[in-house]
């Protein structure tokens, strides 16, 4: 039988209902399942199921922890012993993971029941979820639109309530920027918060890592008390929190310093709809009693060069190893052409352009603590531009040339902080006329997501928007 208030509940909610044994974890699945199949043929979100593997997890028994029997997807660039990983490339279309990698046993501890992956791009190199292998994930809010990238798949999946909460990662912004086009809430943890083992320990110098978008600020700051913390091969560690950081969602932020900006770091024009949302919500926190003040950081170096750099040679890397692998020259059979043309200029580099980058992600991120010895948190659009149309930015073309104007009016903003390794989330506050989603990106200093928690919150309860559900939701 259908569960049919599942949608008004986040995650916390249903697994608080199975541990009270209101609902059954089987139950839940089931109408995760259900909802799957009622909206996924539109948006292309679960781009692998293995509902056989939640059924044993339950068979097995579920871990009596916050999030008991909540239905969860993975990003299909997470492992996940004995099921399919793609990473969105037609090479690894069949491939099975051979064993679990930290984080997802940590979502498993947490007592979720992991019933399919959700789309990613391929490498989860782009701001938009288009694969070749799968195909485009669609905005529910529109479906000409994408979903953002390049956890599109997840933020897709939440945003039409298949699920309440699922795993996100983000190396140039790949949580905030689904969070803002699907409209949902999305916090990119601080730089070694959460693990990355066993297999590396540490993604992109740094820049990338792991957690979830969410329904509801709750759902966040609860899965990050369940998984945050060092494994063995952490090569460094975050610092620690006062107090759960679930203690912190409904605690009074205080009078916060507030600095903002409604235009792009390059000093370019935005869409006029996210300036006005801005400034609105400036308005708006400012009535919530903080200081609010228009001032910007000024950046030491172009995020866009350094990131060209980095993730070049973190590609790069990875058709060298499919390569032996397969013990073959990979072709555009195996990889889109822009993963290719991608790892191809990585071997034109020299490993001195590799540690200039690095230089300049540092100088990057030395000016941002400057600046955030002045405010407590920092405000401006998570995009500069609407969610992408689908088809905008071509991955099986091996001209690069198109890509980084397109990344520089949509996205300029969002990589500064995987620079700098600070906490950094999307908060659903703004639509545009047109009727879709313009996220709100905060960020708080290194090792601050409690202050990021506290103000989400008090967002949250002044202007809510689990009740805001897009034309497209199960």
């Amino acid at each position: 039988m259908a569960f049919r208030e599942y949608g008004d509940f986040d995650g916390v909610g249903l697994g608080e209902l199975v541990r009270k044994k209101q609902v059954s974890a089987a139950e839940l699945l089931d109408e995760a399942i259900a909802r799957t199949a009622r909206v996924d043929p539109q948006i292309n979100a679960v781009v692998v199921k293995h509902y056989d593997f939640a059924q044993r997890q339950i068979d097995q028994g579920i871990p009596d922890g916050p999030f008991a029997g909540v239905p969860f997807l993975l990003k299909d660039l997470e492992f996940l012993k004995g099921t399919r990983t793609t990473s969105g490339a037609e090479v690894y279309k069949d491939a099975v993971a051979t064993h679990t990698g930290t984080l997802a046993q940590r979502f498993l501890d947490s007592g979720v029941t992991i019933f399919g992956k959700s789309s990613t791009p391929e490498f989860g190199l782009m701001p938009t979820t288009e694969s070749r292998l799968f195909g485009p994930t669609r905005n529910p809010w529109n479906l000409a639109h994408s979903s953002g990238g390049s956890s599109g798949g997840a933020g897709a999946a939440v945003a039409t309530r298949i699920v309440p909460v699922a795993h996100a990662s983000d190396g140039g912004g790949s949580i905030r920027i689904p969070a803002s086009a699907s409209g949902v809430f999305g916090l990119k943890p601080t730089r070694a918060r959460n693990p990355l083992g066993p297999e590396r320990g540490e993604a992109w110098s740094g820049f990338s890592c792991g957690h979830v978008l969410s329904i509801s600020v709750r759902d966040s700051a609860v899965m990050l008390d369940a998984v945050h913390g060092p494994e063995p091969s952490s090569p460094y560690v975050a610092p620690p929190p006062e107090r759960p950081f679930a203690e912190e969602v409904g605690r009074d932020p205080g009078r916060l310093r507030i600095a903002f900006t409604d235009k792009s770091p390059y000093g370019d024009a935005i869409d006029p709809e996210i300036a006005a949302a801005v400034q609105e919500v400036a308005t708006l926190l400012a009535g919530l009693g903080h200081h609010v003040e228009a001032r910007a950081p000024v950046l030491a170096a172009d995020p866009a060069v350094v990131m060209a750099a980095i993730v070049s040679a973190n590609t790069g890397l990875a058709v060298r190893l499919a390569e032996q692998q397969f013990g073959r020259a990979m072709t555009d059979r195996d990889f889109e052409r822009l993963t290719l043309a991608t790892a191809r200029n990585a071997q034109k580099a020299t490993a001195t352009d590799f540690v200039a980058a690095q230089l300049g992600a540092f100088r990057i991120a030395r000016g941002l603590a400057a600046f955030f010895e002045t405010c407590d948190v920092f405000l401006c659009p998570t995009l500069c531009s609407p969610p992408l149309r689908i088809g905008e930015l071509d991955s099986m073309s091996s001209d690069l040339s198109h890509i980084a104007p397109v990344l520089r009016r949509y996205m300029p903003a969002t990589s500064m902080f995987n620079m700098s390794g600070q906490p950094a989330m999307s908060v659903p506050l703004a639509w545009n006329a047109a009727g879709l989603p313009l996220g709100m990106m905060f960020a708080a200093r290194f090792g601050d997501e409690a202050t990021l928690f506290r103000l989400a919150a008090q967002l949250e309860q002044t202007r809510p928007w689990k009740q805001k559900l897009p034309p497209v939701c199960a």
